[in-house]
């Protein structure tokens, strides 16, 4: 009996000692062993004291869950949560650590309804610990490696992204990291949106809404990703996305550990990075992505872009037209938009530069790190599959190569935020990407150069010229009309557009990018950009304020605003510009069409020539050459040319001269007349000259403002430009110097043309930025004789 009864007393001692041996949880604890239980009102707190774990009822819900919080935050703001699928319906909830390493919650029936899995690793004194960071972790108690953990919750984060996570993919483990949303305030089970960094073809992050793509980041760019420009390099945190062969994903490290900072995928859809402010006690939004209706997956369809400032938002990419037009009418722009000239890779495509923009979806995309751009075009050359590419990295200025090998798609307009692009286009459509400024004669001279011109939208050239208002044309001319337009920054542009009727205006449209883009002189008109998109084709250029010298020489009012150190000016500056075309540009470049209405005048009178439609250039020693086309206005051409075909710079020093004389005299050469004689300004200077009366050519609008000397010397010059003989003409630099020394000159010779006779009565005029004379046309096809 007394054998029984020790027995009994030792198999219930036995047991009271395994009930007892699990001891609650001191507060001030960060671990738990297989001897202590974790119970509801009880928590661990990390080592430092931000974070804590334990039971928490969210919103208005009377369930239970086991979470981790900011225990410094005075609103409680859960960062994670262990049963979000399954709650515990009471306060009797337990969470505790067992053999060989698990963390397990179980309810009042002592039912397991939570639990950590294991890896390859077991423990024989498995502990879990709450982490500074923020990461719950189960491990050996006796492993000395610190990172070696048998679980972490950092790898099954809720809807909480925290410093030292890594949202992505490890490739060894298969194991996703991402992110996914609470259903709702009251209820952390696993909403609708997830957020995850995808790897396929180059990493970008992603937004899915029961697992369909909402939204895309844009690749990563070794700054940010593309699409989100507010990403920037700031005060509060680091951020960088790793890639390797063994893992991918992006992750941020706080710069300061005092902050609290945290990346959330709200029930809404929206990720949103958020700051603890102490002295407010309450949150701060740093940045929310999505931002607007652009970040909206596809919205625009493939070669679609979307500007947010426009309406309506989608719009097609130049050269791009929409592939259902009716559909794009009705705002469904869901089958995108198609090239107005279909690829045709045996006959040889080419790539045309889009700036500022959102780069594409990366999902079907290849890339390289090492490779430089000039060998990433020529890879993406080579197979008809790529239709773009761009740099892979712009952090130290672009390197490497990313490809595209599927319609480009997710595009959005960034402006000065974005980045550049080159996309495969038909060659017949690439009018931009050309080579500057070489003539068809030299093709071993070429050199592979883009164009640095920049790609204006219709509908910002639309919005810019009051949809071309009849209030805003300037001009008209061969090409087509000129509007003047205001840009939403406040810089105001002169538009010529090409008429669409015109076939003489696409074949200057083509000649004027080509010569005028990359020349750099201040008394040239600069070239902005090109608008190319549909049946419209634009040249797009600074404004000038005052139009152009014909203009104000043949308004008796605003003559008057020309004294003679003004025009002395504008003679020296149109000299000047005409030499750098001659002699200092990359090939010499002959206007063929130099008159007062392609001499523009800035805000402070300065002379910029404009209007390359008819230019000609030459390498080499080259100077001249003959046409059967015979191009350019009448009462400025020179003889040689109007009669036989034959140009050369010295064509344009004629044309000068002329400039010149009706500069002094204040009339035109082509319609000036004079009671004593039937001879043109040329033949009228000339004849003065002779008698030394050259003063009485000076326009009487001068009065007292002109300088004797200056006067004589430029009617001197002026006649000396327009002899008869183009080698008894000088070169523009020795024009340049005459002007501006007051050494002696040579004697000047027969004018060509001097006597007036009537060879056609019209004048040509392309002009560019200034309103032309309705009598005046253009002549192109004039046959040389």
């Amino acid at each position: 009996m007394n054998t029984k009864f020790n027995k009994y007393h030792i198999s219930l001692l036995l047991i009271i000692t395994t009930l007892f041996s699990f001891t609650r949880v001191s507060n001030a604890m960060d671990t738990i062993n297989t001897t202590q239980i974790l119970r509801d009102g009880e928590t661990m707190i990390s080592n430092d004291g931000t974070f804590e774990l334990g039971f928490f009822s969210p919103g208005n819900s009377n369930n239970r869950y086991v979470g981790i919080w900011y225990k410094k935050s005075t609103v409680r703001t859960v960062v994670w949560v262990a049963n979000r699928e399954i709650p515990l319906t009471n306060t009797s909830g337990l969470l505790k650590v067992i053999e060989p390493g698990l963390l397990v919650l179980q309810n009042e029936a002592n039912v397991t309804i939570w639990s950590t899995h294991t890896s390859n690793f077991t423990a024989r004194t498995p502990v879990a610990q709450l982490h500074d960071s923020g990461n719950l972790v189960v491990k050996d108690t006796n492993d000395d490696n610190s990172e070696n953990f048998i679980w972490e919750s950092f790898n099954y984060p809720t809807d909480t992204l925290l410093p030292g996570m890594k949202l992505g993919w490890n490739f060894i483990t298969n194991l996703e990291v991402y992110m996914s949303s609470w259903k709702s305030n009251d209820d952390p089970a696993t909403g609708d949106y997830s957020y995850h960094c995808e790897p396929s073809g180059y990493p970008q992050d992603v937004l899915k809404k029961d697992g369909v793509v909402q939204y895309k980041t844009g690749p990563w760019n070794g700054l940010r990703f593309s699409g989100v420009p507010n990403l920037r390099k700031n005060p509060i945190f680091s951020f960088d996305v790793v890639i390797n062969k063994n893992e991918v994903y992006y992750h941020f490290e706080l710069l300061n550990n005092s902050i609290i900072s945290r990346f959330t995928m709200l029930p809404s859809g929206i990720a949103q990075r958020s700051t603890w402010i102490d002295r407010t006690q309450g949150w701060v939004v740093y940045i929310t992505s999505p931002t607007d209706n652009c970040d909206i997956y596809r919205l625009c369809g493939v070669y679609g872009s979307c500007h947010i400032a426009n309406s309506p938002v989608c719009g097609c990419l130049n050269r791009f037209i929409p592939k259902n037009q009716q559909g794009w009418d009705r705002a469904d722009w869901s089958e995108g938009c198609v090239r107005k000239k279909p690829l045709n890779c045996s006959n040889g495509d080419a790539f045309l530069k889009y700036s500022g923009i959102k780069l594409p979806d990366t999902q079907h995309s290849w890339f390289n790190e090492s490779m430089t751009l000039g060998q990433c075009k020529e890879m993406c050359t080579r197979n008809c599959s790529c239709m773009a590419y761009a740099n892979l990295d712009i952090s130290r200025g672009g390197n490497g190569c990313l490809l595209w090998f599927d319609d480009l798609v997710d595009i959005k307009e960034l402006s000065a935020e974005g980045q550049d692009i080159y996309i495969r286009m038909a060659s017949s459509e690439i009018i931009l990407v050309m080579l500057c400024c070489y003539g068809n004669n030299h093709p071993d001279e070429r050199h592979n150069e883009h164009l640095e011109l920049l790609l204006f939208d219709l509908r910002t050239i639309t919005k810019a010229t009051e949809n071309f208002s009849i209030n805003n044309k300037l001009g008209e001319g061969g090409f087509g009309p000129v509007y003047k337009g205001l840009l939403e920054d406040g810089k105001e542009i002169a538009v010529k557009r090409l008429s669409r009727t015109s076939h003489q205006g696409v074949n200057e449209f083509k000649t004027e990018v080509i010569c005028i883009a990359k020349l750099q002189h201040r008394n040239l008109v600069k070239l902005l950009g090109c608008c190319i998109q549909g049946e419209e084709n634009m040249l797009v250029y600074e404004y000038m304020k005052n139009n152009s010298l014909d203009l104000i020489l043949s308004d008796p009012m605003k003559s008057k605003l020309l004294d003679w150190p003004k025009r002395f000016h504008i003679i020296n500056g149109i000299a000047r510009g005409l030499m750098y075309l001659h002699q200092d540009s990359r090939l010499r470049i002959i206007h063929r069409d130099l008159k007062g209405s392609n001499i523009l005048l800035d805000s402070d009178m300065n002379p910029k020539i404009s209007d390359f439609g008819l230019a000609r250039t030459f390498g080499g020693n080259e100077t001249g050459a003959k046409t059967s086309h015979v191009v350019g206005t009448y009462g400025y051409m020179s003889p040689e040319y109007a009669v036989d075909g034959l140009f050369s710079v010295k064509s344009d020093v004629f044309s000068f001269g002329v400039i010149v004389l009706e500069m002094v005299s204040g009339k035109r050469n082509r319609g000036f007349s004079d009671r004593e004689h039937h001879l043109n300004l040329l033949g009228h200077a000339w004849m003065l000259y002779r008698e030394e009366r050259s003063l009485e050519l000076v326009d009487s609008y001068l009065g007292n403002s002109i300088c004797t000397s200056e006067v004589l010397r430029s009617i001197h010059v002026g006649l000396l430009c327009v002899q008869q003989c183009p080698e008894d003409r000088p070169n523009m630099s020795s024009v340049v110097l005459m002007l501006s020394n007051e050494g002696v000159l040579p004697q000047a010779k027969q004018p060509g043309f001097f006597t007036g006779r009537n060879i056609i009565n019209v004048e040509t005029s392309v002009s560019s930025n200034a309103t032309s004379s309705t009598n005046e046309i253009s002549i192109t096809l004039l046959e040389g004789r």
